[in-house]
């Protein structure tokens, strides 16, 4: 996908809170309702008008897991671009944050019932099948930009691509 057909897509934030250098743990919430219903995840969604991405993810952590995150320690490590060929309403570019401080305890909301994993134990039978795939990566420190293309049936993948990139690069 060219970087003009990335910009056409809707945008989107996702936040994950690391514990441990190297990360030993990442907070996923378990989602209750709407778009990946039935699936844990990070924590995001899309933009409200006027809002940069970082205050999209700064917002959207504190709305489903009651923890606030200060700009300042949102560390943006990826763009990850998913095309839903069958469904393209569900096509979006998701900017991940990652954080290690933040103030508040993870609470449960409507939308999201946090859970602490050891990365060693990140569910990823419970997760979106791309998840495996842009995860490691990240909690390995790399930066990524990622492309995936899902099947027919909106679950399974048709197509991946990750490269190692500043997420800054739109190019």
């Amino acid at each position: 996908m060219q970087a003009d057909e990335a910009r056409a897509l809707r945008q989107a934030t996702l936040c994950l809170l690391l514990r441990g250098e190297p990360p030993a743990e990442v907070l996923l919430g378990y989602k209750k309702v709407g778009f990946g219903q039935g699936r844990y995840t990070g924590f995001g969604g899309k933009l409200e008008a006027g809002e940069i991405l970082a205050q999209a993810a700064q917002r959207e952590m504190l709305e489903e897991s009651g923890v606030s995150v200060a700009l300042a320690d949102l560390d943006y490590a990826a763009q990850l671009d998913f095309i839903f060929p069958f469904r393209p309403g569900w096509s979006q570019s998701v900017h991940v944050f990652l954080a290690r401080a933040w103030s508040g305890e993870p609470q449960e909301s409507d939308e999201m019932r946090p859970r602490w994993f050891e990365v060693a134990q990140i569910p990823y039978d419970q997760m979106w099948a791309d998840g495996r795939h842009w995860l490691p990566p990240l909690l390995a420190g790399r930066r990524i930009w990622g492309r995936f293309v899902f099947e027919q049936d909106n679950q399974g993948l048709a197509e991946v691509e990750i490269q190692d990139r500043s997420p800054y690069d739109r190019g």
